[in-house]
């Protein structure tokens, strides 16, 4: 779910009246139109097309550029560790070198989603991915990552759209387009640093028209099939409640057409054919995404462990994501036994919707309880709680503040949300 300014395509800006010819400019997903007089001179297009880089892009260098040989330290038996097991205690604040590199690995992995995606709106491939799966990570700017792409992954939209729309541009009218991938770790050497095979998700951000008419539906929904108990909150008033998420992502995620299968039967088959594979090693599955695809992850790690009682370790590592589910979905996350690290930007306002929480961020509360906002009256609050706008946060947060970096070009509402920003604060934090 990225800021935008209009549908995400590359923006454009005209050199001259004839023939025309375009520069295009891209920030994740992140688009703007510059709007000129036609009759542009070229030295005066130049100083517009750097204008309009110096405001989308937060940074003067590539933050993907040698992730894989910075950090490349043995991870051994600690591997867990770093991958929630104890709940990062200990690894956060200062934060832990060796979580750092991993924390930047992953959010490569996730950048090179973004690269990989078609963004052409006038492109009769619009919506797919550019790349074979044999050549995606090193074409993305990822080489010798030690990871093969096993599968890719579409999203669909599951609402209905009148007929007419099939005559609408592509960005309005697709229905259903790529969103990331599945790799799997098979360089021995890789394997051996890791201390274990990692499998890892990787979901891009909102990019299509339906996919912003989703992020949209913030209303809390039921989670079906939840093979879980109601949870009880012990807060005076006796409720019970099942887990809930957000009506947009899980139309997103559960979704599908004739032709295309929903993102969860996608990736329902493709870890059931890994555990099969490898299902006898050391073996983790880590799902990373941004904005969106933070929330896609989420979601998607939930299903996992819901649906394969015996799968291996799975961890969340999410950057710049909504909010996604109520206190109870928390609660069954907890239990799952789900590993959910947010990076989260204070300045990014994305990670502060949907919803309300009506919870005190505090160690000493239990986790299951409602605690009551000072000066609010609780029969106000159950209110707001049986609309079904009442979210909670999930996992340990790694807080970070783009306004506290003075290497960042730019600190606007787009720029805080961008991917970059996070992986520089992240290696600078």
């Amino acid at each position: 779910m990225s800021l935008s300014m209009k549908p995400a395509t590359p923006c454009t800006f005209p050199t001259t009246t004839r023939p025309a010819k375009h520069v295009s400019v891209r920030c994740c997903t992140l688009t703007q139109t510059a709007v000129r007089p036609l009759k542009m001179s070229l030295d005066t297009h130049q100083q517009a097309v750097k204008s309009w880089e110096n405001l989308l892009d937060p940074l003067d260098y590539d933050p993907m550029a040698s992730l894989f040989t910075s950090r490349a330290v043995k991870l051994g038996n600690k591997w867990k560790e770093y991958l929630g097991v104890k709940n990062w205690e200990g690894l956060l604040d200062p934060l832990d070198e060796n979580l750092r590199g991993e924390i930047l690995r992953y959010g490569s992995f996730v950048e090179a989603a973004y690269r990989s995606f078609n963004f052409d709106s006038s492109s009769s491939s619009y919506g797919s991915c550019r790349y074979p799966k044999s050549t995606l990570l090193a074409r993305s700017g990822l080489h010798q990552t030690g990871y093969r792409l096993t599968r890719h992954l579409r999203a669909t939209s599951g609402i209905r759209l009148p007929r007419w729309v099939e005559m609408a541009p592509n960005w309005v009218a697709t229905k259903s387009s790529w969103i990331g991938y599945v790799a799997v770790c098979q360089d021995k050497e890789e394997i051996a640093r890791l201390g274990r095979r990692d499998v890892v998700i990787a979901l891009r951000g909102t990019a299509t028209g339906l996919e912003w008419l989703e992020n949209f539906r913030a209303t809390l929904t039921p989670v079906p099939n939840a093979d879980t108990e109601p949870t009880h909150h012990d807060d005076g008033d006796g409720d019970d409640s099942e887990p809930m998420v957000e009506t947009g992502f899980l139309s997103l995620y559960t979704s599908g057409t004739d032709e295309v299968p929903s993102l969860q039967e996608m990736v329902r088959e493709e870890i059931s054919r890994l555990l099969q594979t490898y299902g006898d090693q050391p073996l983790s599955l880590t799902i990373t995404g941004h904005s969106l695809g933070a929330a896609l992850a989420t979601l998607t790690a939930y299903d996992i462990k819901t649906t394969f009682k015996r799968a291996p370790m799975v961890t969340v590592m999410s950057f710049g994501g909504p909010r996604v589910g109520n206190r109870s979905f928390r609660c069954q996350l907890e239990k799952q036994g789900t590993k959910v690290l947010r990076i989260v930007n204070s300045d990014d306002l994305i990670t502060k919707v949907p919803g309300f929480v009506l919870e005190e961020e505090d160690a000493d509360v239990p986790k299951d309880q409602n605690v009551y906002v000072a000066g609010l009256p609780s029969w106000i609050q159950k209110r707001v709680e049986d609309t079904q706008w009442v979210y909670a946060e999930v996992g340990r947060e790694l807080k970070l503040r783009s306004r506290s970096c003075p290497y960042l070009k730019n600190i606007n509402v787009a720029t805080c949300h961008d991917l970059k920003t996070y992986l520089h604060l992240v290696n600078y934090s």
